[in-house]
């Protein structure tokens, strides 16, 4: 994924109105739900998640394996 698709890709997901929850999966198999608009900052093919609980988590464009516009678990319940 480029630096730029990155950054396009998840600033849709998180301006969608109403939010939706979405689902990041990393290279290495690591899943997290984005789920709340500001809790992500995103810039030039980097972003930080601040998990529930305020743990960060950084990722690149080139740690993405793929970017799922719903959760990745529907009941809600955190993976």
């Amino acid at each position: 994924m480029t630096a730029g698709n990155f950054d396009q890709v998840l600033q849709a997901l998180r301006q969608r109105k109403p939010f939706q929850m979405f689902t990041v999966e990393l290279t290495g198999g690591h899943r997290f739900e984005v789920d709340h608009p500001g809790a992500i900052v995103i810039r030039d093919g980097v972003a930080v998640f601040l998990a529930p609980g305020g743990s960060p988590i950084w990722f690149d464009h080139l740690s993405v394996s793929q970017i799922e516009g719903a959760p990745a678990n529907p009941s809600g319940e955190p993976i």
